[in-house]
Formats: structure tokens, C-alpha cells, sequence
């Protein structure tokens, strides 16, 4: 039995805090942090991870720590994301996080990439924006992993 985790919640995922990709970063370090992340994932990587600290105003060696030191659940952590010093919860900022998240495309290398894996191309899948590419990467990994 595998017992590494593909994370599958999306980047397009918000929780209450309406902060896309927030859910997948907490998965992600959790998964990570219990030494259950697939491989080739990183817990806190520099693309949207690095976006959402950044643009929360969140130190990321003091999140990930928190993480890993209380294993908080979602809403845990959306609470303790409330009451760090500097935190940009208003809306003007998350709308403009939301939207370089979700506006956020691929270098072509990669949406072929993805695509090949997928047996999709060009002609027959319009997707170009990173969010749903990354869907199709993770439900391929997770396949890979759990279903052959």
C-alpha cells in the first residue's frame, strides 16, 4: 500500500479566508511534514506557495514550522493565518493574489508536457492557465500512483 499522498485539493481551492491555493499549501506541508508527500512534490515550493506567503505577508520558515510543530487542521491554520503580525487579509489583496493565481499560464514546454501525459494536445484541450493544468498533472500522478 502506498503511503505517500498525491495532494489533489486544486490551487483554484479557497477555504473560508476566500485565499485561493491556501488549502492545497497547508495539504501539501502536512503531507510533507508526516513524511507522506508523493514524490516529486514539493511541501512549500517557490510558484504558488511562494505567492500565497508572499502575498499574505507570511514568513514561510515560520509557517511551515508551525505546520509541522502542531499539525493544525485547515480552519487551525486559516486561524493562525489571522493572527500573524502584517497579515494582508483585506480584500483589495486577495482579490489580487486571487487573480495572479488563476491568471497565472505555463511556459509552453510545460502545458505540452502535461498535455502529452494526458493524451490531450493543442486541437482537443483549451486549457492554458497554470491552475487547471496543474489539475490535470495531479490526477495523472495520483492515477499513476493508486490505480495501475
Amino acid at each position: 500500500m502506498n503511503n505517500t499522498h498525491v495532494p489533489l485539493i486544486s490551487s483554484g481551492t479557497a477555504g473560508p479566508l476566500g485565499v485561493i491555493h491556501l488549502p492545497r499549501l497547508w495539504l501539501k506541508s502536512s503531507l510533507e511534514a508526516t513524511g507522506k508527500l508523493a514524490a516529486g512534490y514539493p511541501g512549500c515550493g517557490k510558484g504558488y506557495d511562494q505567492m500565497v506567503l508572499d502575498g499574505l505577508g507570511l514568513d514561510r520558515q515560520k509557517t511551515l514550522d508551525f505546520i509541522k510543530q502542531n499539525k493544525p487542521t485547515y480552519t487551525q491554520f486559516e486561524n493562525w493565518v489571522k493572527q500573524q503580525p502584517g497579515v494582508k487579509l483585506d480584500k483589495a489583496n486577495v482579490d489580487k493574489l486571487n487573480a495572479s493565481i488563476t491568471g497565472y499560464i505555463h511556459d509552453d514546454n510545460t502545458r505540452k508536457g502535461v498535455f502529452s501525459a494526458s493524451g490531450l494536445n493543442d486541437e482537443n484541450c483549451k486549457f492554458r492557465d497554470a491552475v487547471n493544468l496543474n489539475n490535470l498533472d495531479d490526477w495523472n500522478e495520483f492515477h499513476a500512483a493508486n490505480l495501475k
